[in-house]
């Protein structure tokens, strides 16, 4: 892969880094955007994802389903409604990249990265992203029901209008993510721990292991809509 596929520092990130440590009561910082140029050319590209590496490149309408699939890079790259149902892959690295439509549905991973990358309107229902990194995402009107980031990594990362029942978060480390308006129905936070996290206009009935949100900001008319399961994290018997 390219040699700047590397870490990218910003003068954002070095001048909040100036401030000292985060503190839970701060607003999560935004993810930065993909560097992804208007004009790209489409991939010259085989239909094989195994070893896949493309730079500046686009596909669309391409069924990548099922496949197995090791070693694969993307940088400044645009997939639209690509079909990854069911695919397993290991090694992966999306880089300024922006997803559209299309589907990542059972997706099962080993080793995934995503840098500055943007999903809008895709299809996770039930895909496995345990243990990967995420940094400076975007999910926006996605499906990632059922998904699992266990053990994952988020920093930066916002979850837009997404439906998120029943996803596992647990043993994740998440850092600066913001969740607005996102259905977090029957959600798990096992041994999740959220720094400078917020949630608005979000759904979080249900919640299992609901005190590990402890230190989310959340808007006064979402905590009276979250009460029950606010009242179970600090151990109230609600009673009639």
């Amino acid at each position: 892969m390219p040699a700047s596929l590397g870490p990218r520092v910003s003068w954002r990130r070095c001048n909040d880094l100036r401030e000292g440590p985060a503190l839970s009561s701060k607003a999560p910082l935004h993810p930065d955007k993909p560097d992804v140029p208007d004009a790209i050319l489409p991939a010259m590209f085989d239909g094989r994802l195994d070893r896949l590496h493309l730079e500046g490149a686009s596909l669309s309408r391409v069924d990548l389903s099922n496949q197995i699939a090791s070693d694969i890079g993307l940088e400044q790259c645009r997939l639209d409604r690509v079909d990854l149902t069911g695919a397993r892959l290991s090694g992966t690295l999306l880089q300024d990249t922006v997803v559209s439509a299309g589907s990542w549905a059972n997706v099962r991973t080993q080793g995934l990265r995503l840098k500055r990358v943007a999903f809008t309107g895709v299809r996770i229902t039930g895909a496995d992203l345990s243990a990967s990194a995420l940094e400076d995402v975007l999910f926006r009107d996605c499906r990632i029901d059922l998904a699992s980031l266990r053990l994952a990594k988020l920093m930066r990362v916002r979850f837009e209008s997404c439906r998120m029942d029943e996803i596992d978060f647990g043993g994740a480390q998440l850092s600066s993510v913001d969740f607005a308006g996102c259905a977090l129905i029957r959600a798990l936070w096992t041994e999740a721990t959220l720094t400078r996290c917020e949630m608005r206009d979000s759904d979080i009935s249900g919640a299992r292991n609901p005190e590990r949100l402890r230190g989310v900001r959340m808007p006064w008319l979402d905590v009276l809509a979250a009460a029950a399961e606010l009242a179970a994290a600090v151990g109230v018997e609600i009673v009639d």
